[in-house]
């Protein structure tokens, strides 16, 4: 059997309803978000050369460390970080404390000026934007559940630290089809000017937060226990123009119920769908999955080199993750 390569699109016995406080009864989604977390201080994302030497490399810091502290003064963006190379480039070091894993490390980051401008030898970032899918909203509370995966920086493959984040009004305006080998993507426009609601945690099982915007609470759709996932048909709710929320008929061909994520393994079968994506594509992520009328998970997974079949998480599995936050 060939070697499958997949890329990302970042039990209880009792009974849900009198163990879990989610609803049993939720809001379906489909619809496409615009993504924008920030970072839980300033990430950093390489090291270059300054007058032809790594000067960073001496502190110890590295790719996917987050700085939180300079000079004993908290830092959350990159305008407060660069505050204070200019409040102390005459010292041309910076003490500096940042985070590994959970862990506060201490370290002394020397400044080297080069045309006249004092600089650190690190790239850095403290905000990542993209777009997903929102699976669903919870009535009783107005939490929100999307991707079915967590939100990566692309410099250092690691889930993000965030402070905080928000999801937005967002439009569909053309796809880049998928071939197998090289999954395509959804092309979308985001209005930041129309929020949506607060990302409040960002896990392997998807972002989650609170919806802030009124919403239909009388179309409610029922959650399915994983016992009740059959093989055979199903159908994906997802957006591939504009807006419009439209829904797409796919096959389970395999359910695992001991996998962490992979829970799910479907191929899309939906004609018009694959006409005009080719398959999976990015941005999928979090589209939900129906069967029987029940919403049963979420697309998570493309299988790169046969795009028209994936892979999708429980919905009670992103819903238990939450419930924990």
């Amino acid at each position: 059997m060939r070697n499958k390569l997949l890329v990302l699109f970042i039990s209880f016995f009792l009974s849900i309803s009198s163990v879990l406080a989610y609803s049993n009864q939720v809001i379906l989604g489909g619809d496409n978000i615009g993504i924008e977390v920030k970072t839980d201080g300033v990430l950093v994302i390489g090291l270059y050369k300054v007058n032809n030497d790594l000067i960073a490399k001496s502190s110890g810091i590295e790719v996917g460390d987050y700085i939180v502290r300079v000079n004993d003064h908290n830092v959350k963006t990159i305008e407060d970080f660069v505050n204070e190379i200019d409040l102390d480039s005459d010292k041309e070091e910076l003490d500096i404390e940042y985070k590994r894993d959970s862990n506060i490390n201490k370290t002394v980051l020397k400044l080297e000026l080069e045309n006249n401008e004092y600089k650190t030898g690190l790239y850095v970032k403290d905000t990542v934007n993209g777009i997903g899918t929102l699976t669903m909203i919870d009535p009783k509370n107005n939490k929100f559940l999307a991707l079915g995966h967590q939100i990566q920086d692309s410099s250092t493959k690691k889930i993000l630290d965030i402070e905080s984040g928000s999801i937005y009004e967002s439009y569909i305006t053309g796809i880049s089809k998928s071939i197998d080998g090289t999954p395509g993507e959804k092309e979308a426009t985001t209005n930041m000017n129309e929020r949506y609601g607060s990302i409040t945690d960002n896990t392997d099982k998807g972002i989650y937060g609170y919806y802030e915007k009124e919403i239909d609470k009388t179309n409610l759709i029922t959650i399915a226990d994983p016992d009740e996932i059959e093989l055979g048909r199903a159908s994906i709710l997802t957006v591939i123009d504009q807006d419009t929320v439209k829904e797409y008929s796919i096959n389970i061909d395999k359910i695992d119920k001991k996998d962490d994520l992979k829970n799910i393994m479907f191929t899309i079968t939906d004609e018009e769908l694959l006409s005009k994506t080719g398959g999976i594509v990015q941005g999928m992520s979090g589209s939900p999955i129906v069967q029987n009328n029940k919403l049963v998970g979420a697309v998570t997974h493309v299988i790169v080199d046969d795009c028209e079949k994936g892979y999708g998480i429980f919905i009670t599995k992103m819903l238990e993750e939450s419930e924990e936050r």
